[in-house]
């Protein structure tokens, strides 16, 4: 099953493991994968037994690559399952926010790649534990998305600009960054993940949310620490001070040159120029806007505006055409539908941003 379900016993109450069992994609989320993994925790949200959840991601590689875009490129091309990809990313939302607002603790363990939507299922859980060798993105740039499924939420919490640069540059963040900017919680060695399972199922858990929290809480900071002085060192901390001042202003055509125009002898920060200048440009005035207005936003309502927006890109040709250019043809030289940021219409930006929806039409409904 590409999502593995289990309910492990403890000495008192029950663990829902969920593990995402693609490894070959480096569990990149497909509709099925987001169905079983929606539908385990349905059922765990009301089941007295279940006192708390763990998600992870199989094999050595990757936590969550995202989602299987490869998968909805038939249908944005207008063959096959047209209506595949507006399925899927209404499932895959309505995944996240169900996470978010999950009744019962939740404990996130990644590895590897995580990256898109893999990092808005880490971001979702309460508990973020990552391994020293952890990469995170929000890359959606380079496949003319947008970061999604929650990204308005957790990179506006990030200091300075660094949500808006990440969405723009696509920038690989290691275990230092991670923990530098708060994406994870503590940081475990790969071998302990098993070891950690084995201690969650020696507690007495009581289904009582503030009780189990507390020792949940407890029993993470008793693990064996790791020395976060051998970690590998961040990237951020030699450049968070560049990033905040080529990315302050009010103008976004007037950052992205700025940006393009530094200079580094660092290939972390050229690679993020690579991917910017070669990034969509409709995707960078999506980041600009959707962080803007989700300052002021609830959850709910960022959910609401981001599935909007994702729907509005399945109708363009962009997403389509960056999946053609870096997972079907493979040659990396999108055309995009605008060839810079400042010829992007801002007609075409409000297409993307529809007044909010009543509550009866909520696909973030949890009823």
């Amino acid at each position: 099953m590409p999502v593995e379900v289990q309910e492990l016993a403890c000495r008192q109450g029950h663990i829902g493991l969920l593990t995402l069992n693609a490894p070959n994609t480096l569990n990149a989320l497909t509709e099925d994968m987001v169905m079983q993994a929606q539908e385990a925790l349905d059922r765990w949200a009301t089941d007295s037994r279940i006192c708390l959840v763990v998600l992870r991601g199989a094999g050595e590689r990757g936590f969550c690559a995202g989602g299987n875009i490869r998968t909805l490129y038939d249908g944005l091309m207008g063959h096959g399952d047209t209506e595949a990809p507006a399925r899927f990313f209404t499932r895959e939302y309505r995944l996240n926010y169900r996470l978010y607002r999950f009744p019962k603790p939740v404990v996130g363990v990644a590895q590897g790649v995580v990256m898109g939507g893999g990092l808005g299922l880490l971001s979702a859980c309460r508990y973020r534990l990552v391994t020293p060798d952890v990469t995170l993105a929000m890359p959606e740039i380079s496949i003319g998305l947008f970061p999604d499924v929650g990204a308005s939420w957790f990179l506006n919490r990030l200091p300075g600009r660094l949500g808006l640069f990440m969405g723009l540059t696509g920038a690989r963040l290691n275990v230092s960054d991670a923990l530098r900017v708060g994406l994870a919680d503590l940081v475990v060695d790969a071998d302990h993940t098993e070891t950690l399972l084995a201690r969650l199922q020696e507690e007495r858990w009581t289904g009582g949310q503030a009780a189990d929290d507390n020792r949940l809480f407890r029993l993470l900071n008793q693990l064996d620490a790791l020395d976060y002085r051998a970690l590998t060192p961040g990237h951020l901390e030699r450049h968070e001070q560049t990033i905040a001042r080529l990315s302050a202003g009010d103008e976004l055509p007037g950052i992205v040159e700025r940006l393009l125009a530094s200079e580094s002898d660092d290939p972390w920060w050229q690679t993020c120029m690579q991917t910017l200048r070669q990034g969509c440009p409709v995707t960078a005035w999506l980041v600009w806007n959707q962080l803007r207005k989700g300052q002021q936003m609830s959850l709910k309502d960022i959910f609401r505006m981001e599935l909007a927006m994702a729907m509005e890109c399945t109708r363009r040709p962009d997403l389509a055409e960056g999946i053609r250019a870096l997972m079907v043809d493979k040659d990396r030289s999108p055309i995009w539908s605008y060839a810079s940021v400042a010829d992007v219409p801002q007609e075409v930006v409000k297409q993307h941003f529809p007044p909010v929806w009543d509550d009866s039409d909520d696909p973030m409904a949890l009823d």
